[in-house]
């Protein structure tokens, strides 16, 4: 992997220096940019320029104690693309990954051409909000792993999910250091764009996974985002991208090509 270093922090990240538009990857709470290894080989065989990144405190990027907001996570990736000489990106994200690259498409509309939000909780539920508290007592517990486990079975999994790429799933996640899961579901907890009217300025697509209640609040999200496409995996639970990427990838490239003809 690539690696550059922000005010001391080494930031790791997937490259592909040709090709266009360019597309950059951000991976969800807990997890690094293996969780999105069909859409980079898809893409990039489509001759697209692709990032993948590795958030810090996640994957091969450092992880120092300190606050993981979803401003601090869209700053990083904002300044990896301008180091990089991008002037204009998709940024693809899937659950937290959503939420980082809803901000950078609002605080940075110079450089984002759409963003692309899986199975999200940009515009979070009520009732989905009240259980974070939670959650959160449980992740500061000396059985967080078990927990993050727990949770992940339960809430984000579906029967018809490989076990297999679930147990491969839980197995990544819960390496991750516990100041980092905290903080960064603290970076969840607040992280609310619609209490505050907090639009985005690009297109996007929103895709949902094949659950009973959507991540986000979807007339609250359409409020937010005018125009917004809006699609559904068949038979898969929270990580589609990775159960059933030949939905999620057609999904992404229709919304490519619809933008590229610019409608």
């Amino acid at each position: 992997m690539n690696s550059l270093q922000r005010d001391g922090v080494n930031l790791s990240f997937e490259f592909s220096e040709v090709g266009d538009p360019t597309l950059v990857f951000i991976h969800g709470w807990c997890c690094d940019h293996s969780y999105f290894s069909p859409q980079i080989r898809r893409f990039q065989s489509l001759e697209y320029r692709v990032m993948a990144v590795d958030l810090r405190g996640h994957g091969q990027s450092g992880q120092p104690r300190q606050s993981y907001s979803m401003e601090v996570f869209a700053d990083d990736v904002a300044w990896l693309c301008d180091e990089l000489g991008m002037a204009k990106a998709y940024f693809i994200g899937h659950s937290m990954g959503g939420n980082v690259a809803y901000e950078l498409g609002r605080r940075r509309p110079d450089l984002a051409a759409g963003v692309v939000m899986i199975d999200s909780a940009v515009t979070r539920p009520a009732a989905s909000r009240a259980a974070m508290e939670p959650f959160l007592r449980k992740l500061e517990g000396s059985d967080y792993r078990e927990a993050l486990t727990s949770y992940v079975s339960q809430a984000l999994a579906i029967p018809t999910d490989d076990r297999d790429r679930l147990a491969y799933i839980l197995s990544g996640m819960t390496s991750v250091p516990q100041h980092v899961m905290i903080s960064a579901f603290e970076g969840l907890r607040d992280h609310d764009p619609a209490s505050e009217g907090l639009r985005l300025a690009c297109a996007g697509l929103y895709i949902a996974a094949n659950e009973p209640q959507p991540r986000s609040d979807m007339e609250r999200l359409r409020e937010l985002v005018p125009g917004l496409a809006y699609g559904q995996t068949v038979g898969s639970g929270h990580f589609c991208q990775l159960e059933v990427p030949d939905q999620v990838n057609a999904m992404i490239e229709r919304f490519l090509t619809l933008q590229s003809l610019g409608t």
